[in-house]
């Protein structure tokens, strides 16, 4: 049985799970940002950042690159869970709001495919802080991928 988000020749859940993790792990961006890898499922995907001194901009919030770096990347690899096997994704375009300063202990972006299609692939993508066990919108991205053969 096919998840209902999931296109016909999606992996199961470990695999996919897998196939994802591979990626994310060969995103040197994401190491260098100390990002880590969240939830993931058909058609969603979650990545965390840590706070660091490192990350931040004049005023001590998370720098606007690092929020977006980890929005670009949620969506890029929720967008990858709906790519056929043997596919990749490349960002083509995104639009970034920044709703609120970034503070906190850590960011969350969640990238969700709004539209999966042969070639090009729709993602959303919500940006929170983090501080205390509360959630904060602070970003919100629309992104366009489009789908390519994985480089041999």
């Amino acid at each position: 049985m096919t998840p209902q988000n999931a296109a016909p020749d999606t992996p199961d859940s470990a695999a996919l799970h897998a196939r994802i993790r591979d990626s994310f792990d060969r995103s040197g961006l994401m190491r260098q940002l100390g990002a880590r890898l969240g939830d993931v499922a058909p058609g969603r995907v979650h990545v965390h950042l840590p706070y660091g001194p490192d990350l931040t901009q004049h005023l001590g919030y998370f720098h606007a690159g690092a929020t977006a770096a980890i929005a670009d990347a949620a969506g890029g690899f929720a967008a990858m869970t709906r790519a056929p096997l043997g596919h990749t994704v490349l960002s083509v375009e995104f639009k970034i709001n920044l709703l609120a300063p970034a503070q906190g202990e850590s960011l969350e972006a969640v990238g969700r495919v709004v539209r999966a299609g042969r070639t090009l692939t729709i993602a959303q993508i919500d940006v929170y802080a983090l501080s205390a066990g509360e959630k904060t919108p602070v970003a919100l991205m629309q992104q366009t991928l489009i789908n390519l053969p994985e480089p041999a």
